[in-house]
């Protein structure tokens, strides 16, 4: 879904100057924001208090207010908002102080170009997360909560529950890359969270998006942990991101970018220690470069050290579309479970890339009527049924669903309460929360993104007798057949797309009715269900391994 924009706060008495800011921003179409612009501190601190500001340009030298104290009143007002200060050529000094005292970063206003404004508005925003509370993320949080009260409902010993809280191994790293005109060095944060290491080497996705923390890669890892054991896969759970919007860069500089996070995280990564996989914002080509920069550093091919990769590299066949398989595989289980047919079932798919278009053209193949899609750009519904051939059509020339004809545009919020018997939901985190889940109106929901249900939402849902498919077991098809990768890798060994998919469609047929059966003996929610036999593997084998020294 779109991405709220940015909310600045410009304080500044010098018309010119003021106009001059508002061009430039509208200049720069990568850079979302909204402005309000004051002149003096006064109005400034009343916006502030608020509490919805992301950022302050602030001029020093003002009608009620001068130099450092002006600063200080605004830090005193909203001691978490990161300011930028705008200053002249004569203030330089000032402006130099300011910084010394709190500001993070200033900008001259007679050399002040739209590249300069815009690249300090994103790395002071991305400082000041980085400064804050990184791991104080909604969906870490998320992921904590479902795993405290998966160990409540099992007794977990308490040893054991606060070793698994938080990841075993975490790297964070800010990297340089050139810009295509080299006269531009970014500089971005990364991140690699291994979350358990008893398991066998760790596996985990990359995600290249503008709105990666640690938090957020932290509950991947831990989710991708719970999924590894679930499935009975060997692997420990692991995630890496940069914060970083990969539509903004050109080709050779994602290359650049994605060899440069290599080297930074490569004593960390390997065949036989964590094998990093394609996840938002990147693919199958990305995987290519980091595994021929992991290669050239160790001097032979190492076609292992990623899933994921382009088959002629060593990929495995089935691996691009693995996940909305195996999510249909569970919806057709769900649905023979729930005693409706897939076949004249509507159904509705939030999200439209890689997991979405997979699952919408899985269910059309079944049978399913599919009655609504949607991504970044809008939503589309259309009664009689959308053709899934026309979409992918559409999208491959114009990119996004966005003035598809012959639908109804519509909007998330409105999507998400269709009228259906499948809804899946393949695109953010956070889709169905407490505001909303009374109004979902499905039999089925299958999770196909990871944490698209908050807590409170699972609740509501499970006394309204809406089965859900969780996340740690709608979306396992991915790392499943990323499995299978690896040990054709490590094998020199070629499978063939049937035995790919057989294989796939038992291991998670078989964590379905373990899953299932759990949640009906013990009269729990399919999510605690799999969580409680995700947790329970792990445990063992940490009791097992027990404690060094």
């Amino acid at each position: 879904m779109v991405e709220l924009p940015i909310h600045l706060l410009l304080i500044e008495d010098n018309p010119l100057h003021s106009r001059l800011v508002l061009q430039l921003l509208k200049a720069d179409t990568q850079l979302q924001c909204e402005v309000e612009a004051v002149e003096c501190l006064a109005d400034g601190l009343d916006i502030l208090e608020r509490g919805d500001v992301d950022l302050v340009l602030l001029d020093l030298v003002l009608p009620d207010s001068q130099e450092l104290e002006t600063l200080l009143r605004v830090r005193m007002a909203a001691p978490q908002v990161p300011v930028v200060i705008l200053t002249s050529l004569d203030d330089v000094k000032l402006a130099a102080r300011a910084v010394e005292s709190g500001a993070y970063d200033y900008l001259v206003k007679s050399s002040l170009k739209s590249t300069a404004l815009s690249r300090s508005i994103r790395y002071t925003l991305s400082r000041a997360r980085a400064r804050g509370g990184e791991w104080d993320s909604p969906m870490f949080r998320l992921a904590q909560q479902q795993f405290l009260k998966a160990a409540q409902y099992m007794d977990l010993d308490d040893n054991i529950r606060q070793r698994l809280l938080f990841p075993q191994r975490t790297q964070m790293v800010s990297f340089p890359f050139f810009r295509d005109d080299r006269s531009q060095v970014e500089t971005v944060f990364g991140y690699r969270v291994q979350h358990v290491l008893s398991m066998g080497p760790t596996k985990g996705g990359i995600r290249y998006h503008q709105d990666v923390d640690l938090g957020e890669v932290a509950a991947l890892a831990m989710w991708m942990t719970w999924k590894c054991a679930l499935m009975k896969l060997p692997f420990g759970g692991a995630k890496g991101g940069v914060r970083v919007d990969p539509t903004s860069l050109s080709k050779r500089e994602l290359q650049r970018l994605t060899r440069r996070y290599t080297a930074e995280i490569i004593d960390i990564i390997g065949p036989d220690k964590d094998i990093p996989a394609p996840d938002m914002g990147t693919d199958e080509q990305v995987m290519a470069w980091l595994m021929d920069t992991y290669s050239q550093q160790v001097g032979h091919a190492v076609p292992a050290v990623v899933t994921g990769k382009p088959v002629v590299l060593g990929g495995s066949l089935g691996r691009k579309e693995a996940t909305g398989r195996g999510l249909v595989y569970l919806i057709e289980a769900s649905a023979a479970h729930l005693g409706f047919e897939l076949g004249k079932a509507t159904a509705v798919v939030q999200g439209f890339g890689n997991v979405g278009s997979y699952t919408a053209r899985f269910l059309a193949e079944a049978g399913a009527k599919i009655i609504g899609v949607s991504d970044v750009s809008t939503g589309l519904y259309c009664p009689e049924g959308l053709s899934v051939a026309d979409l992918l059509a559409y999208v491959a020339e114009h990119r996004v669903l966005a003035g598809y004809p012959g639908a109804e545009p519509i909007s998330n919020q409105a999507l998400l309460e269709l009228d259906c018997d499948v809804l899946a939901l393949a695109a953010l985190q956070n889709q169905v929360t407490v505001e909303n889940a009374g109004r979902i109106n499905c039999r089925l929901l299958a999770e196909g993104a990871n944490g698209p249900t908050m807590l409170e939402a699972d609740e509501i849902l499970f006394e309204r007798g809406i089965f859900v498919l969780p996340d740690i077991l709608g979306n396992a098809g991915g790392v499943t057949v990323s499995y299978f990768e690896w040990v054709q890798g490590m094998q020199n060994l070629t499978w063939t797309l049937e035995e790919i998919n057989g294989r796939l469609q038992t291991i998670l047929l078989d964590a379905f009715q373990r899953t299932l059966r759990l949640a009906q003996e013990r009269k729990l929610d399919m999510r605690t269900a799999a969580l409680i036999e995700g947790v329970k593997r792990v445990t063992d084998a940490k009791l097992l391994r027990g404690v060094f020294p």
